[in-house]
């Protein structure tokens, strides 16, 4: 079975972004993959910002990505970038800590206008770390998911579509991804 980490570089405990992380998750559960989160904003605020890399919370952290088969990586975008949390987080993989990873990167904005976040900024970052095939990925706007009193919330439908194409493609490179993985693992056995 395929492992996924959805990491989320969302500051806060409630926002449109997890609603959007919920139907992702839905739909990679329903393609029975394995799921571990890593929600940034509650790894230690002081291991973040100083750095710490022998934080036994950040240690268990890239202990999930290192294993993982896959990456949903998600923020908010700020000032025409991913969050500073986010960043804070990413600082502290090893340099090539996303390489051999199929990522799928998720934003969402207040304005049509940070739509190439993911390709700008967030793209640069990922390949510094060493991922080498980063999927089209999804970028949705604030006012396409509606907010519930109840804390459930709802996606426009032309989002929802894209956000489920975008799912759909990554699962399917993901069990391409592994296949192969797999393949050449069995190849340097019989060697």
């Amino acid at each position: 079975m395929a492992k996924i980490v959805i990491l989320s570089g969302n500051p806060t405990k409630t926002s449109r972004l997890d609603t959007i992380l919920g139907v992702v998750e839905k739909q990679l559960r329903e393609a029975n993959l394995e799921i571990e989160w890593i929600r940034v904003r509650d790894l230690p605020a002081e291991d973040l910002l100083h750095a710490r890399f022998d934080s036994e919370a950040i240690i268990r952290a890239n202990a999930l990505i290192e294993q993982a088969d896959g990456v949903v990586i998600a923020t908010p975008v700020y000032k025409a970038s991913y969050t500073g949390i986010l960043k804070a987080y990413l600082d502290l993989l090893p340099q090539k800590g996303l390489d051999g990873k199929l990522v799928l990167p998720l934003a969402i904005g207040g304005t049509i206008a940070h739509l190439l976040a993911i390709d700008y900024a967030l793209g640069p970052l990922l390949t510094a770390l060493g991922v080498r095939h980063v999927l089209a990925g999804a970028f949705v706007q604030d006012t396409q998911v509606k907010k519930n009193e109840d804390g459930t919330g709802e996606i426009e439908a032309e989002a929802a579509r894209r956000l489920q194409e975008s799912t759909e493609q990554f699962v399917h490179e993901l069990y391409w991804h592994v296949k192969k993985k797999q393949s050449n693992q069995e190849e340097q056995i019989v060697k």
